[in-house]
C-alpha cells in the first residue's frame, strides 16, 4: 500500500481539492496536514458544488477516514458549521470517519482581530492576509500561548489559561492597535461550547496514524495553499503562516519521512496568486481579465480576484525541487482552449542577465522580468476527452514541454471542473 502527498506547485488555488478527492477513493486514511480555514477547496460532484475549508475533500468518499492533524490550526466555530453543511448536503461526518488532534491550535477571536486590525495599520504594506486569523495563531503557537484542541474541553484549564493570554492579547490590542478590548467570559462561555460539541472527534491523530500505518492502511496526506506561499520557501513575507510544502507532513502530522512513496505536485496549466507580492509572469488588462473569467479565478474562501498569468516554469522546478515531486496533476488544462498564443515562462532576465534560478530574495524577484516560449493554442473544446492521445496535437506538445522542462511526468490532466473530467497520463501505482 502507498502513503502519498499532494502540495500545491504554486501559489495555492491549483486544485488540490479535487486531485484528493479524486485520490481518496484509492486511498484509506485522508490527513490535513497544515494552514487553517483561509484555504478552500472547491469539488464539484453530480453537479453540486462544494467548497471544504478545514476539513479534507476525503470526507465526500464513504468507507474513508479523515483526519485534521496537529500542524493545523482550527476555528471551531467555521469547522462546525461547515460540519453541519457537509451533513445537511447528506454526507455522513461522525467520529468514526472524522478525526482531530487534540495537539491541533485553536484560532481565537483575538487572532482574527489581531489580523485584520493591523492590515489596516499597514495600508499599502499590507501582507493581503484572508483576516481569518491565521498568521497570529501560529504567532501565538511559537510563543508559547497557544489554546490547544484539547484545552476547550478541560473547563479549568482552559479558563486559567484563556485569563492568562488575553490579559497580554488585549494589551496589545488597546495599546498598539488602538482598539477595543475582548471579554474572557464571552470567549469562554462560546469556546466551552465548542469543546464540547468537538470533543468525541478529539483524539492523539499522530499515535492513530502510526497505528494505522502500522496495520497497512494507505494515507493520503493533503497539503493547503502552495510552495511559493511557504513560511520558509515561498516568497516572504507575502507568505502563509505554516510550511507548505511536502516536508511540513512530518512535523504537521507525527510521522516518519521514510513511509512517504509518492510526492504529488498539481499545477495550473497557467500560474495565478492571490494578494500582494512578486508575480513574475503576472499578466495585466484584457488577457488576465480573460484568463480570471475563463478560469472563474475568484477565491473559493474569500471570493477575491485572483491574479492571473502564464505558467512560470522557472517557479516549478523550483517547486519540484524543494519538494521532491514525483509526478505532475496538470489542472484547468480546458481554461486555456481559446487562446490563440500560449506563453510557458521559461527563465528571467535581472539586470540584463538571464537565470533559470527561482530568486529567493524579494528585491531581485521582483525585478525578474519573465522570458516566454510561445506556444500555438488548440482552440477547441476538450472537456469531453478523456485519452490524452485524442487531445489536439498542439495541447499534446504544451504538455509534453512542460514534463520536458521539469523532468517529471505529468500523471494526471483535468479538462473540466466536475470530478470525471480527468485524463490519466501516465499510470501511478497506489496499491
Amino acid at each position: 500500500m502507498s502513503n502519498l502527498v499532494v502540495v500545491g506547485s504554486q501559489w495555492g488555488d491549483e486544485g488540490k481539492g479535487r486531485i484528493v478527492d479524486l485520490i481518496s477513493n484509492e486511498v484509506d486514511i485522508i490527513v490535513r496536514y497544515q494552514g487553517g480555514n483561509n484555504a478552500g477547496h472547491t469539488i464539484v460532484f453530480d453537479g453540486k458544488k462544494v467548497v471544504l475549508h478545514h476539513i479534507p475533500s476525503g470526507i465526500l468518499r464513504e468507507g474513508k477516514v479523515s483526519i485534521i492533524a496537529n500542524g493545523v490550526v482550527v476555528d471551531p466555530k467555521i469547522l462546525i458549521e461547515e460540519m453541519e453543511g457537509l451533513r445537511s448536503s447528506g454526507y455522513h461526518i461522525g467520529p468514526d470517519n472524522f478525526k482531530l488532534s487534540n495537539r491541533a491550535h485553536v484560532i481565537m477571536p483575538y487572532h482574527r482581530k489581531i489580523d485584520l486590525e493591523r492590515e489596516k495599520l499597514k495600508g499599502n504594506t499590507k501582507i493581503g492576509t484572508t483576516g481569518r486569523g491565521i498568521g497570529p495563531v501560529y504567532e501565538d503557537k511559537y510563543a508559547r500561548r497557544g489554546i490547544k484542541l484539547s484545552d476547550l474541553t478541560k473547563p479549568e484549564h482552559f479558563r486559567k489559561r484563556l485569563g492568562e493570554i488575553l490579559n497580554e492579547r488585549n494589551i496589545y490590542i488597546t495599546k498598539v492597535l488602538e482598539s477595543e478590548p475582548l471579554d474572557a467570559d464571552e470567549i469562554y462561555e462560546e469556546y466551552l461550547e465548542y469543546g464540547k460539541y468537538l470533543e468525541p472527534y478529539i483524539t492523539d491523530s499522530s499515535r492513530l496514524l502510526n497505528q494505522y500505518i502500522g496495520e497497512g492502511k494507505s494515507v493520503l496526506f493533503e497539503g493547503a495553499q502552495g510552495t511559493l506561499l511557504d513560511i520558509d520557501f515561498g516568497t516572504y513575507p507575502f507568505v502563509t503562516s505554516s510550511n507548505a510544502v511536502s516536508g511540513g507532513v512530518t512535523v504537521g502530522s507525527g510521522v516518519s519521512p521514510m513511509i512517504i512513496d509518492h510526492i504529488v505536485g498539481v499545477v495550473k496549466a497557467y500560474t495565478t496568486r492571490v494578494g500582494e507580492g512578486p508575480f513574475p509572469s503576472e499578466e495585466y488588462g484584457d488577457l488576465e481579465n480573460k484568463l480570471r473569467e475563463e478560469g472563474s479565478e475568484f477565491g473559493a474562501t474569500t471570493g477575491r480576484s485572483r491574479r492571473c498569468g502564464w505558467l512560470d516554469i522557472v517557479a516549478l522546478n523550483y517547486s519540484v525541487m524543494v519538494n521532491g515531486l514525483t509526478s505532475l496533476a496538470l489542472t484547468k488544462l480546458d481554461v486555456l482552449s481559446n487562446f490563440e498564443t500560449i506563453k510557458l515562462c521559461t527563465s528571467y532576465k535581472y539586470k540584463g542577465k538571464t537565470i533559470d534560478y527561482f530568486p529567493s530574495d524579494l528585491e531581485t524577484l521582483e525585478n525578474c522580468v519573465p522570458v516566454y516560449e510561445e506556444f500555438e493554442g488548440w482552440n477547441c473544446d476538450i472537456c469531453d476527452i478523456t485519452d490524452f492521445n485524442d487531445l489536439p496535437e498542439q495541447a499534446i506538445n504544451y504538455i509534453n514541454k512542460i514534463e520536458e522542462y521539469t523532468g517529471v511526468p505529468v500523471w494526471l490532466i483535468s479538462v473540466g471542473p466536475s470530478r470525471e473530467k480527468i485524463i490519466e497520463k501516465t499510470k501511478l501505482k497506489i496499491n
